[in-house]
């Protein structure tokens, strides 16, 4: 454990009693309901409009709720949702290969390494299949076999198939049936959008979530906006890396204000490397690419057997190829869960068999499966994966193996939230990739596009109006004090970033982050590199606020602006990630600290010390926060080393 780290209290999931199946079932029953005539009455604010948010705006807004949702995207369906390639999990059992709901939560609380809460991911699984449901129902042009049953394939971490998908485009498809889902709301006068808009403040009046300031980034203005409830759905804080699978909107700044407003902060640690992007090809980058997970269902992953190989991968011979997954984990294969791949991947690289001019890469091969189907078979599969690969290498995925590479993709960690998906602060709920809880340490694939619809459809349109109902809320007038407070405060912090006038641009100042991050917060931690990251993190912050320079002006479209405090919160909330990673000596998923593992080399848990969840309260100094604990409890699943072998 981190020195000097202060604790605070142990923390009540508000997790309902009874038998794990029939937990989300009574808990529903037993929730105050709101009459359809009165539900006009209340106000609700969404922040972001990806599959989350867009599905709860929908959601709210179809049962009679007055929504906003603001968004910083021109239009809420350019949200960070449709990049999403490989699909979404449902346990249909199609395929009659012994799926269930149980499988599917037993292989979600394995995959994430025994550090999430059972309760949440069983009724992440057991709504899993209305999920897939719904979006038929919206039109969402899943990828159908000969018969017309919807098809399924194999992702990581599970030995059946049970992902739904529309090619290498998922995200988009069930974003464009949220979003059509929301603009009828739209239409019938229930939501109100607010596109091109930053949430950069949380407004609390009486100890309750009431408001947010927002910034218009067209204009510059800075707009109060009041509510009985306010919902973030928000996203990652992948970016805190630079180089990320992510937009580069995509951005922290609305958990990280809420964070600082007295909202917990849960296993910021937790950051996941997807296995298979495009590698960097230099210095000049300023993100990464994805490539699906769901190559690996008929992609082979290699290197050369030989160390430093010239050859091109053609002329290597079958026998002198490393199938180094496959030689591993025999039972799971090219199909072992993220963290898994990705570590693999990095010691095969490590040791000088990497591909690629920079040799910062492994491939991933389709040709034996191409020639076995057919190339139009495996165009009408991932066609849209192979002509993004060439657009962006110029190489031609069908004749040469696509070279790739772990990358920054999805955080599991974010806002404590309780059963109930409301945070410490009442009234403030989050939802989707912004809160902390159903993956643990490491997310199985497709199952972030299951987690948002999940939030969106079927979880808070049951919790958020039990709140309502319970609750007794003074009216609150965006003239109020509190609105006012917070507001001045926020165009404090613009004027200061724009009053540096340094010699450093904004870019400089993230690129620099993203290096110290990745190097030694990155797939393989140990305590001396996060104890450098400790030491040169605050010292980069100080520097920041005594020496960038934001060109332009506040009452205007001024992208250095919003990048300024956008990675002034990055600045901070880095700092708190590598604490996290130094307090956790333990190995668990995607966490990988070098000093606790197996012989074989696999993630080593210390379940005594740390079957918790670590829930950091600010105390308004960066470096100084307080640690509460939620203890994990395992009822339904035995605590085991996990294997994949």
């Amino acid at each position: 454990m981190a020195n000097n780290i202060q604790m605070g209290k142990t923390l009540d999931g508000a997790v309902p009693g009874g038998a794990l199946t029939e937990k989300w079932d009574q808990h529903r029953f037993d929730m105050k309901l709101i009459n359809p005539a009165n539900r006009r009455r209340f106000k609700v604010i969404i922040v972001g409009t990806g599959l989350a948010g867009a599905s709860a705006a929908a959601s709210l807004g179809e049962m009679g709720y007055q929504v906003e949702a603001f968004f910083y995207q021109d239009s809420a369906r350019r949200a960070h949702s449709v990049a999403a390639q490989g699909g979404i999990n449902g346990a249909k059992n199609y395929r009659n290969d012994g799926d269930s709901v149980f499988r599917l939560f037993y292989d979600t609380i394995k995959g994430g390494d025994y550090r999430s809460r059972e309760a949440n991911v069983y009724r992440l699984a057991q709504v899993s299949n209305s999920i897939i449901d719904q979006c038929v129902a919206q039109g969402v042009p899943f990828a159908r076999e000969y018969g017309g049953m919807l098809d399924n394939r194999s992702f990581g971490g599970a030995q059946v198939s049970r992902t739904f998908y529309a090619r290498g485009q998922t995200g988009q498809q069930l974003l464009l049936g949220a979003y059509q889902a929301l603009e009828r709301q739209v239409h019938a006068g229930t939501v109100k959008l607010h596109s091109r808009n930053e949430m950069l403040d949380l407004v609390l009046v009486n100890g309750r979530a009431r408001g947010i300031i927002t910034r218009d980034m067209v204009t510059g203005a800075i707009e109060r906006h009041a509510a009985d409830v306010v919902v973030l759905g928000t996203g990652g804080y992948s970016n805190v890396y630079y180089l990320s699978t992510n937009a580069k909107g995509c951005n922290a700044t609305a958990i990280w204000r809420a964070h600082k407003r007295g909202a917990y902060f849960s296993n910021p640690c937790f950051t996941q490397i997807h296995p298979t992007c495009i590698p960097p090809a230099g210095e000049h980058q300023s993100k990464l690419t994805l490539m699906s997970e769901s190559l690996r269902n008929d992609g082979r992953i290699w290197v050369p057997r030989k160390v430093g190989e010239t050859r091109n991968a053609a002329e290597i011979p079958e026998a002198e190829r490393y199938y180094f997954l496959e030689e591993k984990y025999p039972s799971f294969g090219n199909l072992v869960p993220r963290d898994v791949a990705s570590r693999n991947a990095k010691v095969v690289v490590d040791e000088g068999r990497g591909v690629g001019p920079l040799k910062n890469g492994v491939y991933l091969d389709l040709s034996q499966a191409t020639a076995r189907l057919g190339q139009p078979v495996i165009k009408e599969r991932y066609g849209n994966l192979f002509d993004m690969y060439e657009r962006i290498t110029g190489e031609d995925p069908y004749s040469l193996p696509m070279r790739i590479y772990p990358a920054l993709h999805y955080t599991m960690g974010g806002l404590w939230v309780d059963y109930n998906l409301q945070s410490n602060i009442p009234g403030l709920f989050v939802i989707g990739e912004a809160n902390f809880s159903d993956h643990g340490a490491n997310r199985l694939g497709a199952s972030a596009l299951m987690q948002g619809l999940a939030d969106g459809y079927f979880v808070l349109p049951y919790t958020l109006p039990n709140y309502l109902a319970a609750a007794k809320l003074d009216k609150v007038s965006v003239d109020d004090e509190p609105f006012r407070a917070v507001a001045a405060e926020v165009n404090g912090r613009t004027e200061k970033l724009l009053s540096i006038n340094g010699s450093r641009s904004v870019d400089s100042f993230h690129r620099e982050l993203g290096h110290l991050m990745w190097d030694y917060c990155g797939m393989e931690r140990n305590e001396a590199g996060i104890s450098k990251a400790l030491e040169l993190l605050p010292a980069l912050r100080e520097e920041f606020w005594q020496n960038v320079k934001v060109p332009g002006a506040a009452a205007d479209l001024n992208q250095s602006l919003e990048m300024a405090g956008r990675v002034a919160d990055f600045l901070e909330l880095g700092e708190l990630l590598a604490l996290d990673a130094l307090n956790r000596t333990e190995s668990c998923g995607a966490h990988f600290r070098s000093e606790s593992q197996t012989p074989e080399g696999e993630a080593l848990r210390k379940d005594d010390e740390f079957a918790y969840v670590a829930a950091w309260e600010s105390t308004g100094k960066p470096g100084a926060p307080i640690l509460n604990k939620e203890p994990l409890v395992f009822e339904n699943v035995k605590l085991s080393q996990r294997s994949y072998k």
